[in-house]
């Protein structure tokens, strides 16, 4: 069985009654909110604060803000804020839920345009005086078992689907137009990694719930 949400201990349940919605309504309803935040985006600006999810008008008033002070960190499948990295994600939703450690008000004009967005594990590496070097069997090991010293994550996943019949041409459309919205540079895989793993569990979600659902 697949389980997509669960009900908590003495949880409070509302039926409601009549049809569920058929997968026209849900289209509909997609289309509808697709059109409301392109008029929203159209209209407003985000802040530039790290973690800070607000909108609002360029002219102002800006909204409080609670952000954090530096960089996301994007390695392996661990998630953190350099600047809080005693609190680690491994999913993307509690990621973008951890709290921001400053407060202050929404802007967008970047002060420090040289301030990378994300740091990867090149730059933790870094920080620590540089990478361990790995054997020649280590190395076999991990090549053997198809671990990420093989290829990184999106080459083999490349691969995988291209055995599913998804074109390689397609697969490098959607990665480098990703890539390019995070700003064009190979660190932002990471980051690009992560949220196709997101838009492919909740493809799956959705082929789950269709699989469940009472004809």
């Amino acid at each position: 069985a697949i389980t997509i949400e669960t009900i908590p201990d003495r949880g409070d349940v509302y039926i409601m009654h009549g049809p569920s919605q058929t997968l026209e309504d849900i289209a509909e309803m997609k289309k509808v909110q697709a059109g409301k935040e392109k008029a929203e985006r159209e209209n407003t600006v985000a802040c530039v604060n790290f973690g800070c999810k607000n909108r609002f008008p360029k002219e102002g008033p800006y909204p409080d803000c609670q952000f954090h002070k530096s960089p996301p960190v994007f390695h392996e499948t661990a998630k953190f804020w350099s600047c809080c990295p005693q609190k680690k994600a491994y999913d993307w939703e509690d990621f973008q839920a951890i709290p921001g450690c400053m407060k202050g008000k929404c802007t967008h004009v970047k002060e420090d345009t040289s301030q990378k967005q994300f740091l990867g594990g090149s730059d933790l590496r870094e920080q620590v005086g540089g990478a361990k070097l790995k054997s020649i069997d280590d190395f076999n090991k991990s090549l053997a078992a198809g671990g990420s010293d093989a290829a990184p994550v999106l080459d083999r996943l490349k691969g995988v689907l291209s055995e599913l019949g998804i074109e390689e041409e397609l697969f490098d459309q959607v990665i480098n137009g990703m890539k390019a919205d995070l700003g064009g540079t190979d660190e932002a895989l990471d980051v690009v990694a992560s949220e196709l793993g997101k838009k492919l569990k909740d493809a799956f979600k959705v082929i789950a719930r269709e699989q469940l659902r009472i004809k």
